[in-house]
């Protein structure tokens, strides 16, 4: 793993940088692909990580180690943690209608959850998960390109 993560927790903005599960599963398993290597630069430079529940659970739920679990846990404690709020979660059911209403089916939910925490605290998102191109053209929300 890259460098030190360390974060201001007040901080949300353009800047904030929330890191999907699909890059984190990789980065984790040490893959070679380009939103791993997007997120390694992002370390290095020290930019603003964040993380939600959604993606702390989805990551932690995979680990089967306890060891791993640990050591995986403590290299994300340092991250912004961005609330989720009754509003994200409203937000995050709009997006699937609407979307669904144009015929687009969004897999998982948490995927929906995801982008309406991004909108809500006008960050970024990194991901490698095909669900949110279609969020991404329908609703402002802003990725960062590996």
């Amino acid at each position: 793993m890259g460098g030190q993560l360390s974060r201001d927790a007040g901080r949300t903005s353009d800047l904030v940088i929330l890191v999907d599960t699909s890059v984190w599963v990789d980065f984790f398993a040490d893959r070679d692909l380009p939103h791993v290597t997007t997120l390694e630069e992002l370390i290095l430079n020290n930019e603003d990580l964040a993380l939600c529940g959604i993606v702390l659970t989805e990551i932690l739920q995979g680990i089967a180690d306890d060891a791993t679990y640990r050591r995986v846990r403590r290299y994300l404690a340092p991250l912004v943690m961005l609330p989720m709020t009754d509003a994200v979660f409203v937000k995050a059911a709009d997006i699937y209608r609407k979307l669904r209403k144009k015929g687009i089916t969004i897999r998982k939910s948490n995927d929906c959850i995801i982008a309406a925490t991004v909108l809500a605290h006008h960050c970024q998102l990194l991901h490698n998960d095909k669900d949110f191109g279609p969020i991404q053209i329908h609703f402002p929300l802003k990725v960062v390109k590996p």
